[in-house]
C-alpha cells in the first residue's frame, strides 16, 4: 500500500470506530476484538479514569498507558500523536495541571469531534484538539516538553516523517515518551502480516533495532525500548480462533509481537 493509501484507510477505520462509541455504526479496526484484548485491555489503574467520560474511555484504542510512563510534571505542555477519542490527553491535562497544556493531534473529523465532547464533558481547559497528521505536526518549532502517543506511529506509513517531526517540536532537552506495537526479531513476512492484523496495525509495526535506528536518525538520545505486555502463543489462539493454520501463526508469533514503552530524548544542544 502507497502512504496515501494506508492514511486514509487508517481515517475510514478510526472515524468508524468513534462512529461506533456514538451508537451509529457498527465495530472496526482494533474495537472489533473481543472482550478481553491483551492489547487494549487494562491499561490504566483502578480510579485513574473514573473522572473521564464514559465515550473516551470506550474509544481508547491503544495499546499502553503513556501518560503516567512519561512522569508528566505541572506547567508542562504535552502533545498526544493520534489522540482518537481523548483519554491520554485529557488525563495529561490533569498531570500538567492549569499552569499547563495539553495538545491532542488527529486527522479523523469523527474523533476530534468525540474528543472535543469529552473534553466539555470533563470541564477540562488547559486542552486543545488539533486537525492534522502526525507526519506533519502542526506546531512551531521548540513548542512542546514531552510528546506522548498510543499505538499510532505503527499506523504512519511514513514513521521517518513522524520521528522528524516529533523531535522538531520538542524543546531542547524534551522527551519522546509513547507506547506503541515494537517486533521482536524476525518471523516469516504472511505471517506477521496476518498477525498484524490481530494487533491493529495497518502499516506494520517496527522491529526493535529499527525503531532505535530510525529515532537515532532523526536525532535522539537517551533511547530506550521497555517492553510493556509481550503477546503469546495463547492469545494469537484466542484472537485468531478461526483461521487456517491458526497452530502455525501462533507459533510463529509467540513472543514476537509486544507493546513497548518507547523512550527518547532531544538534546539539549539541539
Amino acid at each position: 500500500m502507497s502512504n496515501d493509501s494506508i492514511t486514509e484507510k487508517v481515517r475510514e477505520e478510526y472515524a468508524q470506530a468513534a462512529l461506533r462509541v456514538t451508537n451509529k455504526a457498527g465495530a472496526c479496526c482494533g474495537s472489533a476484538a473481543p472482550a478481553g484484548n491483551p492489547i487494549t485491555s487494562n491499561l490504566y489503574a483502578d480510579g485513574e479514569t473514573t473522572a473521564l467520560p464514559a465515550e473516551a474511555i470506550a474509544a481508547s484504542l491503544g495499546c499502553g498507558n503513556p501518560t503516567a510512563l512519561a512522569e508528566l510534571k505541572p506547567g508542562e505542555v504535552v502533545l498526544d500523536l493520534g489522540s482518537g477519542g481523548g483519554i491520554d490527553v485529557l488525563l495529561s491535562a490533569r498531570r500538567v495541571g492549569p499552569a499547563g497544556k495539553a495538545y491532542g493531534l488527529d486527522m479523523t473529523d469523527e474523533m476530534l469531534a468525540l474528543a472535543r465532547e469529552n473534553q466539555r464533558k470533563a470541564g477540562v481547559e488547559n486542552v486543545e484538539f488539533l486537525k492534522g497528521q502526525i507526519e506533519h505536526i502542526p506546531l512551531p518549532d521548540n513548542s512542546t516538553d514531552v510528546i506522548i502517543s498510543n499505538c499510532v506511529i505503527n499506523l504512519s506509513g511514513d514513521k521517518d516523517a513522524v520521528l522528524c517531526e516529533a523531535f522538531r517540536v520538542l524543546k531542547p532537552g524534551g522527551r519522546f515518551a509513547v507506547s506503541d506495537i515494537v517486533v521482536r526479531g524476525e518471523m516469516p513476512g504472511d505471517i506477521r502480516r496476518r498477525v498484524e492484523l490481530w494487533a491493529g496495525c495497518i502499516a506494520g509495526a517496527l522491529e526493535e533495532a529499527q525503531y532505535r535506528s530510525k529515532l537515532a536518525a532523526a536525532g535522539f538520545e537517551q533511547i530506550e525500548v521497555e517492553p510493556t505486555r509481550i503477546y503469546t502463543a495463547a492469545d494469537a489462539k484466542g484472537f485468531l480462533s478461526g483461521n487456517a493454520d491458526l497452530e502455525k501463526i501462533a507459533q510463529a508469533a509467540d513472543g514476537k509481537f509486544m507493546s513497548a514503552f518507547v523512550r527518547a530524548r532531544k538534546p539539549l544542544s539541539a
